[in-house]
């Protein structure tokens, strides 16, 4: 990922563990977990102005914190408008290819408690037969949670990969009330979590 050194970077705790947040001039560029796959190197971290009172920091830190909130009900809906758990962030995807940025873009279509297949996905932005080459793109999501690709399954409605770990994607799925999509099922049908809790979340 080729992202200039004078952009400015924040950390921030969540129930899920800490998140590295980048900001860019054109808008938040990047929301990674600690440890997970494709994580910028420490020297790359290191050349970025760290900025944790930049607005669009705070912001999306603000955001974030409303997202993990299971207590915030009415409050939700005035933060995030009627849909729920959404973003209202300006987002830069200009560090991916074309390819990838297409399949971003078609992330943020997926609703807040449904599924999408990576087949579904490949279908969307036009490439039925690179389910593969979707599936690479989608492991390579620079904005976690604000960028749903935790909300793609696989065909058969298993959780396949997460760059941040299985752990926190079916945990994300349990906070939205997101179902697993069956086979028979459409790939944007609402669906539901396992039961089984799971670590750094409360139960609902």
């Amino acid at each position: 990922m080729n992202i200039p050194p004078a952009w400015r970077s924040a950390t921030h705790s969540t129930p899920l563990g800490p998140v590295l947040l980048l900001a860019s001039p054109q808008g938040l560029a990047g929301l990674w977990f600690d440890g997970q796959r494709h994580h910028p190197t420490s020297e790359r971290i290191a050349q970025w102005t760290v900025t944790p009172n930049d607005p669009l920091l705070r912001e999306a830190a603000r955001q974030l914190d409303a997202y993990f909130d299971a207590d915030l009900g009415a409050d939700l809906s005035a933060d995030f408008g009627a849909t729920g758990r959404t973003f209202d962030l300006p987002l830069d995807l200009g560090a991916g290819t074309d390819f990838q940025q297409a399949v971003w873009r078609a992330l943020l279509s997926i609703p807040v408690g449904h599924t999408c297949s990576y087949q579904a996905l490949a279908q969307q932005i036009g490439r039925p037969l690179a389910v593969r080459a979707v599936g690479a793109a989608v492991g390579r999501n620079p904005l976690s949670i604000v960028v749903p690709c935790h909300r793609v399954v696989g065909s058969d409605g298993g959780l396949t990969g997460y760059a941040g770990g299985l752990d926190r994607k079916r945990a994300l799925l349990r906070l939205e009330s997101a179902l697993i999509v069956a086979p028979h099922q459409s790939d944007r049908k609402r669906t539901s979590t396992p039961d089984q809790p799971v670590p750094g979340l409360a139960p609902h």
